[in-house]
């Protein structure tokens, strides 16, 4: 079948002079179809229409346009999508959710960005990137405080909890300071279950608990499915990833050698100092380091003397309380004797 528009085309080109093979080999149709709408002479073509049929997707497009639409400016892949819809009982293919979603994303426009800018001293978004897979992985712990947009990364082998925990101690030895609050994923090493004993009653890893309650800070939990409760942090592993690791594993592997952790720090903090956090920063439009000298005031100060790492023997199985029943040696934290509420999501 061919359009108003290539009828048009073919009558025009014929008055012009072409011939019908020259015509059908410009518009890309067989010479047949070219003589036929020129003997008829019609006005335009006329075609049976086809009943409207009903597809499997058809009951999840609400949920699929909601989602695409909240989610922007982060892309949303089909495989993402088909996962979720698949739990509210789609049962139809992919191939027709990806046909949906270029018809979906062809016809939105691209939406002012929120930016959810937070207080100094307020946030810090925390999150694992791996770096490499394999027998030999390298994982990147990437800090960012909210405020300042202050990068700090640590390049580990393993991302246990005893790993974990001394991340934060340098990230918050590097910035000089603690926020209030410290933001995750679903993290297995920071919480066990959601929502365990209620709304934003969660069961948090024991270990990280007793941490989060001896360093002062409030660990809070991003909305499943909503990342940009957590965008700073995210779109810092991506750049951790293609401005520094990809450029450095790559370099080396020109000369036959292969990054290990302890290059990857030793490089990874020069580059922290001398551009990550001294560039321009998109958004503020002034360095990090600039505006972690104004955030640091704000900062709760680190413990007088070094924390002594937990070592874990509890089972990750135990119960936590659910408020806290002591305040940290280095400072009164009065907001965690509601401990419960102040987590909620």
């Amino acid at each position: 079948m061919i359009s108003t528009e290539e009828l048009m085309t073919i009558q025009i080109l014929h008055k012009q002079g072409y011939s019908k093979r020259a015509i059908a080999r410009q518009l890309g149709v067989s010479r047949n179809t070219v003589d036929k709408h020129l003997s008829q002479n019609a006005a335009e073509p006329s075609y049976h229409s086809r009943p409207e049929i009903a597809h499997k997707l058809d009951p999840f497009k609400k949920y699929v346009d909601e989602r695409i639409g909240s989610a922007m400016p982060i892309h949303l892949s089909a495989v993402v999508i088909m996962r979720e819809i698949k739990e509210h009982g789609y049962e139809g293919g992919i191939t027709r959710l990806r046909e949906y979603l270029v018809q979906l994303r062809g016809s939105q426009s691209v939406p002012d960005v929120v930016r959810f800018e937070t207080a100094p001293g307020k946030q810090m978004q925390v999150d694992w990137g791996q770096m490499r897979g394999g027998k030999t992985p390298i994982h990147a712990f990437v800090a960012v405080l909210g405020f300042s947009r202050a990068l700090f990364v640590h390049y580990t082998d393993n991302m246990r909890y005893e790993t974990l925990e001394q991340c934060h101690r340098l990230a918050f030895e590097y910035f000089q300071g603690i926020p209030t609050d410290v933001w995750y994923d679903n993290m297995k090493t920071v919480v066990l279950e959601r929502n365990a004993y209620g709304v934003g009653q969660h069961r948090f890893h024991t270990g990280f608990y007793q941490f989060a309650k001896e360093m002062g800070f409030i660990p809070k939990l991003c909305k499943p499915y909503r990342p940009q409760t957590k965008g700073k942090v995210e779109r810092m592993v991506r750049y951790v990833r293609d401005n520094f690791y990809a450029p450095l594993s790559t370099k080396l592997a020109s000369s036959g050698l292969k990054v290990d952790v302890d290059t990857a720090n030793l490089k990874g903090m020069q580059w922290l100092n001398d551009i990550a956090n001294v560039r321009v920063h998109d958004t503020t439009k002034e360095q990090p380091m600039v505006r972690l000298i104004e955030e640091r005031s704000a900062l709760q100060a680190l413990p007088f003397k070094p924390m002594k790492v937990i070592s874990i023997k509890q089972s990750s199985d135990a119960i936590i309380p659910q408020n806290f029943d002591h305040k940290p040696l280095h400072h009164d934290l009065t907001i965690y004797n509601d401990y419960c509420q102040l987590v909620a999501l």
